[in-house]
């Protein structure tokens, strides 16, 4: 099998996830970022290119307003975002829609996005499901990516829930679910990082019960 042809993609690492009303509250929000920076760094390292992305909401919209602070990038990812070989902005939970990022990932040949960001119960999952009727592979980095606490009038799902079970809802399907650890090796093998599939967790599910 070919090395997968790679982009890393970085989602809305964005103030609003740390000082706005969406606060990232699991895995630990310092935590994650920094497994983002970390990803970022192997990625150029390896000739990978990054992309950065940045939710946009209208003007004088409570969260991601273009003029308020909470829209800019996280410190860490704004010094890297200077280098990076692509840029957009996106209004929609998917980072396909109305972006051009289709475009410019098959201009380039790539056949895999690598997802980390925020957040795992929006645009993460968001994006993992647009990228199946594209044919792009999908790979998560679970420790690089974070969801919020949410109580609505069809139930609530903590965090930590929501987001360990998102995980394995992408890894049945969607998406290859890896640590930035298990991903960089995969990255410095030249390897694809293994998924699951639908069935076999489908199968599994009926043994545990």
């Amino acid at each position: 099998m070919s090395s997968p042809r790679r982009a890393l993609i970085v989602i809305d690492a964005q103030q609003e996830y740390f000082e706005g009303l969406l606060p990232i509250q699991y895995p630990a929000r310092d935590e994650s970022l920094t497994r983002i920076a970390e990803a970022m760094d192997v990625a150029e390292q390896a000739g990978i290119p990054v992309v950065v992305g940045q939710h946009q909401s209208p003007t004088g919209f409570p969260v991601f307003a273009p003029e308020s602070s909470t829209f800019e990038l996280r410190p860490e990812i704004a010094k890297r975002a200077n280098n990076v070989a692509h840029r957009f902005t996106k209004s929609f939970a998917s980072i396909f829609a109305g972006t051009g990022l289709e475009e410019w990932l098959r201009e380039r040949g790539i056949d895999t996005i690598t997802i980390v960001g925020y957040m795992t119960n929006n645009c993460v999952i968001g994006s993992a499901a647009a990228a199946e009727p594209l044919g792009f592979t999908v790979e998560v980095l679970s420790d690089a990516t974070g969801a919020i606490d949410i109580v609505n009038s069809a139930g609530s799902a903590p965090a930590k829930r929501a987001h360990e079970t998102i995980m394995a809802v992408l890894n049945s399907n969607w998406a290859a679910v890896a640590t930035t650890s298990a991903w960089t090796e995969a990255v410095t093998s030249g390897n694809a990082v293994a998924g699951d599939n639908l069935i076999e967790s489908a199968a599994r599910g009926r043994d545990a019960r």
